[in-house]
Order: structure tokens, then C-alpha cells, then sequence
């Protein structure tokens, strides 16, 4: 069994937790049906909404480069068993989990994670993060921003998510009207998203970042680099202040047809300091003392695909209607409540089940299948010294 690391495991957990309350908040998708902007949305937008899913992808592009790293050492290589466990991220898990919940981000995942494979092969860290920076530019949202200026069709017509995808059907319609509203047109709608607001170039990115950071072993030992990760808190801290509170004052006026462009290069500009400052100061608190109260998020980031895929299998009938339909029946705030309550049941639910198997559930099914063998050792063998 590979060796873990247990901060990165709590970190993953400490992303799941603010993806979670991000959806309960969110209503699985039906806040923006009758949304209500007030500081409870306010509160975990700004705390998570963009910023939990990055470290995600951050964090993806890690793993991928410890699954490789780790291979090669044993002197294999593993790239298309990495190709297998794609294509069942995509296939058995976010094909089953999208027909639950359209916003679902393995699908995305699991596309997008094709391209860490060729990058794989450069050797330079430097033009991996040179690539990196090049994707958080967003260039393609620039030449958007300069076409709606010059009013061309397709820079200036409302984003494809805007109109695909049925939000009353998520209200009011049977299990089978959101399934196959889930899997058409929902899909094409978070295709849409994560395209036209530039997220498919952050999500790049982030992986390419991740695997820096894996090389150079800046998370696996980070007690080693302390004083990078603390000055890293500092100045993305005061770079997310300045995205978020000073820059947009700061632009010049935007045409009405650039509005919608600018907002979302807004959002880039505020999402990846902010991302940076999770990372690092989660980072830093864990070697500052604080391990012990944060520690407590490895086991649920240990099992973040069944928590993930479980919480929108559990939780979005409560909120659709042909479930509970609590939708338009609580307040954010309430939202927010029962969301750390619930977070609550599966971190405790978590360390019980580690305490008797080394992987979650659909872990489990994903290593057996990448692996090709169901003889994957699942349960805890008791050491007998003990």
C-alpha cells in the first residue's frame, strides 16, 4: 500500500466539506431558480463557491503525478492503466452520478484529465508552470471580451447554460424528467459553464500546478518548507483582498456587451489567489500546532468519490421534487446548518469505516477496476502484536 499523506488527505477533506455546503446552499442547482443574495450566500460563495472545486483539480493533478512517480519506482509505467481509470471515472461513476445531480464535476474530470498524460513526459518544471501561467491568463476569455467590444454574435449572445437545462423539472418534475433533463440537456448546460467561463483553461492549469508541486515535493514535505507556504498565505491573502475588493473599481467601465465576459475574468482573478491562500494556509496551520484540529478531515478526504457521488445520491431528492421538494422551504442559512450537520454524519461516518478498510466503497470499485482484479484487499487485517 502506498504510502499517504495524511495533510493532503485532510485538505482534500477540507475541500469536499466547502464543495458540499456550496450545494446545500445551492440547492443541488435550484437556488438559480428563485435565487436570494444574502450574507449566508454571500458567506459560502465567498468562502468556497470557485475555490473548493479548484483545489480539487489542484489536487487531482498531485495524485496523478504520485500515481506515476510511484509506478516508475517499482519500474513500470502506468500511463494506460491511468487511460482505464478515466475512462471508469467517466463511465461507471459520473455518468451514474450526472443523471443525480447535472453540476456533478467528474465527467469534467475525468476528459480533462487525458491531458495530464502528455504533459507527463516534460521534464522541465519550468515549462510545466509556464504552461500553467499561460492557462490562468485566459486568453481565450480575453479575445472574448475584445470581440464582444466589436460586437460580434457569438461573444455577445448569452452563454449556452443560460437556456439548456430545465431548472422546473428539477422543482417539479419525476425522478425520470430529471434524469434524462440530467443527462442532455443539464450536460450540455455544465459543458457550457465550464467552457465559456473559462474554467476548462483554469482546471489545466491547476493539474499542471499540482504536479509541480508533487515533484518538487512541496505538500509531501511540506514541514520542510515552511516559511515558502506561510509567505504564500501572505501575499495570496493580500492578492484575493485586492481581486476581490479593490480590482473591480479598478477597471475601466465595460461595454454592456463585455459585462458578462468581465465578470467571469473578475471571478479568475479573485477564484486562484483565493485558492492559493486555502492551500497555503491550510498548509501552514497544519505545522503551526494545529494538526490535531484539522486532522480530523483525512478520513472523509480519504473517500471523497463515495462521499461525493453519496451526498448528491442522499441529499438532492431532499431538495427536488420528487423527493422533499425543500427547495423553496428553507432559507440559506437553514441550508448552510443542516449541510454542517450533515458534513457532520459523513466526516464521523468516515473515520468509523477506516477504522475496519483501507478504502472507501466506490474507492475500492475504482482501484479493482484500474487494476483489473477484484483481489484488492479491502478490509483491515488486525496486527496481532497489538
Amino acid at each position: 500500500m502506498d504510502k499517504r499523506v495524511a495533510m493532503v488527505d485532510a485538505l482534500r477533506g477540507w475541500a469536499l466539506m466547502g464543495l458540499f455546503l456550496v450545494h446545500c446552499v445551492e440547492r443541488f442547482e435550484l437556488f438559480w431558480f428563485v435565487p436570494v443574495y444574502d450574507r449566508w450566500y454571500t458567506l459560502t460563495f465567498g468562502l468556497w463557491g470557485g475555490k473548493a472545486f479548484a483545489v480539487f483539480a489542484l489536487l487531482f493533478g498531485f495524485s496523478f503525478a504520485t500515481i506515476m512517480a510511484n509506478e516508475r519506482a517499482r519500474g513500470g509505467d502506468f500511463t494506460w492503466r491511468f487511460v482505464r481509470r478515466l475512462v471508469l471515472l467517466f463511465v461507471l461513476f459520473g455518468l451514474i452520478h450526472v443523471v443525480f445531480y447535472r453540476g456533478e464535476v467528474l465527467t469534467v474530470l475525468a476528459v480533462m484529465g487525458l491531458l495530464l498524460i502528455p504533459f507527463d513526459r516534460v521534464k522541465s518544471d519550468r515549462v510545466l508552470l509556464a504552461v500553467a501561467l499561460l492557462a490562468f491568463a485566459q486568453l481565450p476569455l480575453w479575445w472574448r471580451w475584445w470581440a464582444a467590444g466589436q460586437g460580434a454574435d457569438w461573444a455577445v449572445a448569452p452563454p449556452l447554460y443560460a437556456s439548456w437545462g430545465s431548472l422546473p423539472t428539477l422543482a417539479g418534475g419525476s425522478f425520470w424528467q430529471v434524469a434524462a433533463d440530467n443527462l442532455w440537456p443539464g450536460n450540455v448546460g455544465k459543458w457550457s459553464y465550464y467552457v465559456e467561463t473559462g474554467r476548462v483553461t483554469e482546471i489545466v492549469g491547476l493539474f499542471l500546478l499540482g504536479m509541480v508541486l508533487q515533484r518538487r515535493h512541496l505538500l509531501a514535505e511540506a514541514d520542510q518548507h515552511r516559511k515558502l507556504w506561510l509567505g504564500v498565505a501572505v501575499v495570496s491573502g493580500a492578492l484575493w483582498a485586492l481581486a476581490a475588493l479593490w480590482l473591480p473599481g479598478q477597471l475601466p467601465a465595460a461595454s454592456e456587451a463585455q459585462r458578462q465576459t468581465t465578470d467571469w475574468l473578475l471571478a479568475h482573478a479573485a477564484n486562484l489567489p483565493a485558492t492559493a491562500f486555502h492551500v497555503s494556509a491550510f498548509v501552514s496551520l497544519w505545522h503551526m500546532g494545529l494538526r490535531p484540529l484539522l486532522a480530523w478531515l483525512a478520513a472523509p478526504g480519504r473517500m471523497t468519490l463515495t462521499l461525493y457521488c453519496g451526498q448528491s445520491f442522499l441529499f438532492a431528492p431532499l431538495f427536488y421534487g420528487y423527493g422533499l421538494g425543500l427547495w423553496d422551504d428553507m432559507s440559506n442559512g437553514a441550508a448552510l446548518a443542516w449541510g454542517v450537520l450533515a458534513w457532520g454524519a459523513q466526516a464521523l461516518l468516515a473515520a468509523w469505516w477506516f477504522t475496519r478498510h483501507r478504502y472507501g466503497p466506490l474507492e475500492w470499485l475504482w482501484r479493482a477496476g484500474t487494476l483489473g482484479t477484484a483481489s484488492v484487499p479491502m478490509r483491515l487485517v488486525p496486527d496481532p502484536t497489538r
